[in-house]
């Protein structure tokens, strides 16, 4: 497990802020035995292993996930909230409800994109085509869900985008979903952008899902904001000045 490589970004009694590595799974799916930032979370504070909802598998295997409010893939890299207590568990939980939580994503994208800002407004619903993947456009499988996705380019060259993105809302593979829908795929998104397979290891070096959680702000139990950005990793970092180059 790469727990030498979660950095706490921030922490009070009720709250942990970390910067969960790339390759790293949340928490269990029930099906495999590999090491997730729960176990970390665990190890290091054990009286969180009760905190939070716990969820139950299709086979009825219960699956704890102590202090889990919000989640990140396993290839994204960057800042994540942690409770530490069920007050501050039912805290945060009712800000992401309540969309009063602010992200921030860093993200490289296959294109350069026309549009310097906008606005992505798509609902996304499951794939017809394969479980493991949701869309935004037409012929998705069940009800439709609000998804909202801001977006600023920061830079574009050499057939890519730099971009800082800002869900409004926090659907699952949201950022992937929509910016292929407008067909600009992540860089080394082999779930959403499989024709360019063949570019996992591409001219920027990116070898996972080019997608980093820059920052988040909420609000602790004493009603005070706070900001947490979380720097980047060595394989982001290196891209970013790839493509400024």
């Amino acid at each position: 497990m790469k727990s030498q490589n979660v950095e706490i970004l921030y922490e009070d009694k009720d709250i942990l802020a970390i910067n969960k590595p790339s390759g790293l799974v949340v928490h269990s799916d029930g099906k495999t035995a590999e090491k997730t930032l729960v176990d970390w979370i665990i190890l290091k504070y054990p009286k969180i292993k009760k905190v939070g909802e716990s969820w139950t598998t299709p086979s009825g295997e219960i699956i704890y996930r102590p202090g889990i409010v919000h989640r990140l893939d396993r290839e994204t890299s960057g800042v994540m909230l942690v409770a530490k207590t069920q007050k501050g568990f039912e805290n945060l939980k009712k800000q992401f409800q309540e969309h009063k939580i602010e992200k921030v994503y860093h993200a490289f994208t296959y294109g350069e994109m026309k549009n310097d800002s906008g606005t992505i407004d798509r609902p996304i619903a499951r794939s017809k085509k394969d479980f493991r993947m949701w869309s935004a456009q037409r012929g998705a499988r069940g009800e439709p869900r609000e998804a909202i996705t801001d977006y600023k380019v920061i830079t574009r060259a050499n057939g890519y985008s730099f971009v800082h993105v800002f869900p409004k809302t926090g659907r699952t593979h949201q950022i992937r979903v929509h910016f292929k829908a407008i067909n600009y795929p992540l860089v080394s998104d082999s779930l959403y952008a499989p024709k360019r397979k063949n570019e996992r290891k591409n001219s920027l070096g990116l070898e996972r899902v080019a997608l980093h959680s820059y920052g988040i702000t909420f609000t602790d139990l004493k009603d005070k904001s706070h900001t947490v950005t979380a720097p980047y990793p060595g394989d982001f970092e290196k891209a970013f000045e790839i493509l400024q180059t």
